[in-house]
């Protein structure tokens, strides 16, 4: 069931667990922020269309959401550094990002987040999906609840964005660079609390998470991939469907993500700009 605001901002959740689309909202006014902040807790990915930003106007909605995080690794937008480019041209073969992930996770302080707008899209396809960490842990069974809660798991950057991947098709095309500092390595539990909300969340991820706190990477392979294979059940997830103009907002501490690779030969350019974090626990 939607919800408005003074009549003028309405939320329309997208799926059962995750996921809101806002409409009527006015990004300069605070009321509005404070409603489309109340979403972002309360659906984790809100989407809203038919805007026209620039990239000043990007930047100053997303400073209402806190310190932005410069990415390492993204080719930024020229005039504007604190803006990176996700970009799959037409004679690329792989887009950024198509795996299921969480963004940062390999921080010691992950991103809160980050604000995706579509400048150019495809005619049909580019959908980016979202999986509730939240649905997926409670769907677990009570012992595996508990095992999970007892445990940590170390992330990295390097086997993603490091110099390994220097030949990567993202790298030599100059969508991603800076290999030389991919060095970061990071202990999270597997388990959190979320810092707004209060709700419990899995925290690993098939691209960044690579073993259990104490375990070999062979000993956490099966138990990891028991749990991918768990997240991304379909009841778990919704999708935002881009047009240009279409901001979405996500929460990385919430959610997992992927971008759905299915336009070739035509071009996809999104400005996202990330927000900075808290520690997770």
């Amino acid at each position: 069931m939607s919800k408005r605001l003074e009549g003028i901002v309405e939320i329309r959740p997208i799926t059962p667990v995750l996921g809101a689309e806002i409409y009527g909202a006015d990004l300069a006014r605070d009321d509005h922020f404070e409603a489309i902040h109340q979403a972002f807790v309360d659906y984790s990915v809100v989407a809203m269309h038919g805007l026209d930003l620039t990239p000043d106007d990007h930047l100053a909605f997303a400073g209402r959401w806190g310190e932005i995080n410069v990415n390492r690794f993204f080719k930024p937008v020229e005039t504007h550094p604190q803006i990176a480019m996700v970009l799959k041209e037409p004679g690329q073969s792989r887009a950024i990002g198509e795996d299921w992930h969480t963004d940062h996770s390999y921080d010691q302080v992950p991103a809160m987040g980050s604000l995706l707008y579509a400048v150019e899209t495809p005619d049909v396809g580019g959908d980016t999906a979202f999986a509730s960490m939240n649905a997926a842990y409670l769907a677990l069974s009570k012992g595996m609840r508990a095992t999970l809660d007892g445990l940590k798991a170390w992330h990295s950057s390097r086997h993603v964005f490091g110099t390994s991947q220097t030949q990567s098709e993202s790298h030599k095309t100059g969508r991603l660079g800076n290999a030389e500092a991919a060095t970061q390595d990071a202990l999270h539990p597997v388990v959190i609390t979320h810092p707004f909300s209060g709700r419990r969340g899995i925290y690993v991820n098939s691209i960044f998470t690579t073993h259990f706190d104490g375990w070999t990477k062979e000993e956490s392979a099966p138990l990891l991939q028991q749990i991918y294979e768990h997240c991304r059940r379909a009841e778990f997830t919704c999708r935002i469907r881009w047009k240009p103009g279409t901001l979405g907002i996500w929460d990385n501490r919430a959610t997992w993500h992927k971008a759905i690779n299915d336009y070739p030969g035509q071009r996809r350019l999104m400005h996202r700009i990330t927000i900075e974090g808290v520690p997770v626990s």
